[in-house]
């Protein structure tokens, strides 16, 4: 009995610990996918894609600064976790006709990693 209650306890704090993301890797991959067009911190500026500043929340296509696609604009999305995830999974697929020319990310891991790199910018 303790082994298997010992065992689900592992589990489920197994799961909540890969669904928290790591920051630290999703910074690595950050600097490596999102970077060239994307920035964060405090002297963070739209360039080439919008600044990811206080993403989780924000209304897609608010950002001021930043051209976005009528798609964009229209969209209606509020990003949250899921949204994000949605839309870093397959772009096109959640918005279609959006200018962001990123093929998506396969990893669950590598995207939630990048999730928990973003949350410290809100």
């Amino acid at each position: 009995m303790i082994k298997t209650t010992l065992a689900v306890l592992a589990f489920c704090f197994g799961a909540s610990a890969h669904a928290a993301g790591d920051p630290r890797a999703g910074k690595a991959a950050f600097d490596r996918r999102c970077a060239s067009c994307h920035k964060v911190g405090p002297a963070a500026r739209s360039g080439f894609g919008p600044q990811l500043n206080g993403i989780v929340g924000r209304k897609a296509g608010a950002v001021d600064d930043y051209p976005y696609s009528s798609a964009m604009r229209a969209s209606g999305i509020v990003w949250s976790d899921q949204t994000l995830a949605a839309f870093l999974r397959a772009p096109e697929q959640v918005v279609p006709g959006n200018r962001m020319r990123f093929w998506g990310i396969g990893s669950a891991q590598q995207i939630d990693d990048l999730l928990a790199y973003l949350r410290r910018f809100q």
